[in-house]
């Protein structure tokens, strides 16, 4: 059983979280529109990702036995100015991200819920990677800089990433 507390803030994380897919969306769309399908692809795949994320913790609400609550998302930004400012978005996104989690791991220390924070630690390993894997696509494009080849060539490369659930996801759990 979570605290009322603790359920809130899983909550408004999974909020958060899908928040996140709904920017990488909208990013998608900004690259479809100024012909960058690589980096479409590329956020397309980041975007399910913070959907699963957002699932994995509802779904940890409902196995609680709380009530697992679809918070209303804003609406994320649409337009950027350049490749190189939606990944470096990207990347400030996903630090931001990393200090709401540290933030939802204080609480179930604060709130001694053990099993929580176990279950969070695998929302701070994730986001590891995604830290490391934004800073490396941004490191990527602004090595590109306006070079329209590099560019394109760095397009291509962020194409061929493909999407995977993670170890364990269950599209519905049991």
């Amino acid at each position: 059983m979570l605290s009322e507390r603790m359920n809130e803030a899983l909550n408004y994380q999974a909020n958060r979280e899908l928040y996140s897919s709904y920017l990488y969306l909208s990013m998608s769309y900004y690259f479809e529109s100024i012909g960058f399908r690589g980096f479409a692809s590329w956020m397309r795949v980041q975007a399910g990702e913070e959907l699963v994320h957002t699932m994995k913790l509802l779904d940890y609400v409902a196995a609680s036995g709380e009530k697992a609550k679809m918070l209303a998302v804003e609406a994320p930004q649409h337009s950027w100015e350049s490749p190189q400012q939606a990944f470096a978005h990207v990347w400030e996104h996903e630090r931001a991200v990393t200090r709401m989690i540290h933030d939802l791991v204080a609480v179930a220390e604060s709130e001694s819920d053990a099993m929580t924070r176990k279950f969070l630690q695998w929302y701070v390993d994730e986001q590891v990677e995604e830290e490391e894997s934004s800073d490396g696509v941004l490191k990527r494009v602004l090595a590109a800089g306006n070079d329209p080849k590099a560019l394109r060539a760095a397009d291509e490369e962020l194409g061929k990433r493909g999407f995977k659930f993670p170890r364990g996801f269950q599209m519905f759990p049991s």
